[in-house]
């Protein structure tokens, strides 16, 4: 008995040593194939590719470790962009897509997508749609039961092209052609306040930004403003050329903005002699960056403007854009940012000269676009300083 048991237990362990065996053979014989001077990434893509049981997203593998290298770099401003996400990443920068001129949803009915809004002015309202309105076909494929992304891929496309849209109004289904073409997103908006006191709200300093914004105040100027409040809460920053165009227009001759890159150049934007005469408020947040975060100091280091609200985040890095060679993108650090007077703001931010805090419920409302000026705190404080 004890002779059989004993037979077993060996038996058993020559199978585990023959297991580990075979298991090691497999290792020293993966990586004996691989050189020396095979560099890291491409040796492990390749086990992969060749000895990994399940399926290979070879695109998702490759995103991912694109992202990773990117965020080991330590540096929380720089990103990657995938192929697919590059082209809403340019949208967004130039605060303009290509489209019908729709946003839709799915129908609650399951009869396809239902149209939520239309762009005033845009090729959908110029075709003849109407809000409610439900796609059922998009150039004669249906779109019941399709996922919404799907939807929109269809309905989307390249300006000058043409969708024919088949619609259900009620019980009656009729066919409209849009064409369609590229739509700007507004950046500026802008209201005159008691007091003759000029609100113009930026919500990013990309494309049309200056022009939108030099618009604005002129316009508010001609409606009797006399004082000036400029909303950058929430701004997440963008091209500082846009940045630089405003100041220009607001500042009097000297030192904007500077900038030093990775190879040390420097560079100076500066302002002309001619100016904006007239009593200043910058209205800033913790999601105020970059752009907006310069803005607001060389408003105030000119001493034309004092800022309400709360600490700003501290971005003082510019990014530069690299596309790479399968479509995908890197946001690259590449340079720092400096004040007028020569002040970086990295991780620093800017305190605001007449601190006032939102309640959780106003930050949301403020976010959705839904704090009526009359009842914003930080807008009403920075009333109260512009009437002194």
């Amino acid at each position: 008995m004890i002779k059989g048991r004993m037979d077993r237990i060996l038996s058993y362990i020559l199978v585990v040593l023959l297991s580990i065996t075979v298991t090691m053979a497999v290792m020293l014989h993966v990586f004996a194939g691989q050189k020396k001077s095979q560099p890291k990434l491409e040796a492990l893509e390749q086990v992969i590719s060749e000895y990994f049981i399940g399926e290979v997203d070879q695109e998702y593998i490759e995103d991912a470790a694109a992202s990773a290298m990117v965020n080991a770099l330590g540096d929380k401003w720089s990103y990657y962009i995938p192929a697919e996400h590059y082209q809403s990443y340019l949208e967004r920068m130039n605060n303009a897509y290509v489209d019908v001129g729709i946003t839709v949803g799915l129908a609650e009915d399951g009869r396809g997508v239902v149209i939520q809004q239309i762009t005033a002015g845009g090729p959908a309202e110029e075709a003849g749609a109407q809000t409610g309105d439900i796609i059922v076909k998009v150039d004669g494929t249906s779109v019941i039961g399709m996922a919404l992304s799907d939807s929109k891929k269809l309905i989307q496309g390249e300006a000058g092209t043409t969708a024919k849209l088949n619609i259900l109004r009620g019980e009656q289904e009729i066919v409209l052609t849009v064409t369609r073409r590229e739509i700007k997103t507004p950046v500026v908006t802008s209201q005159l306040l008691q007091g003759k006191i000029g609100l113009i709200t930026i919500a990013n300093f990309n494309r049309n930004c200056a022009a939108e914004t030099i618009g604005a105040i002129e316009a508010m100027q001609k409606q009797g403003a006399e004082k000036l409040i400029f909303d950058v809460r929430n701004n997440p920053g963008g091209y500082a050329e846009e940045m630089v165009k405003i100041l220009d227009y607001l500042l009097p001759e000297g030192k904007l903005f500077t900038t030093v890159d990775y190879a040390g150049k420097t560079n100076t934007a500066m302002s002309d002699a001619n100016c904006l005469n007239l009593p200043m408020a910058v209205l800033i947040n913790d999601r105020s960056y970059s752009a907006a975060e310069f803005f607001a100091a060389a408003l105030t280091e000119y001493g034309v403007a004092k800022t309400v609200g709360e600490k700003t985040v501290g971005k003082g890095y510019f990014q530069t854009t690299i596309q790479l060679p399968d479509g995908s993108a890197v946001g690259l650090s590449i340079g720092k940012y400096y004040t007028p007077k020569g002040k970086s703001l990295a991780d620093v931010g800017i305190v605001p000269a007449v601190p006032v805090a939102l309640t959780e419920e106003e930050k949301t409302q403020l976010l959705l676009g839904e704090l009526e000026a009359s009842v914003d705190p930080q807008i009403l404080a920075a009333m109260d300083v512009l009437n002194g």
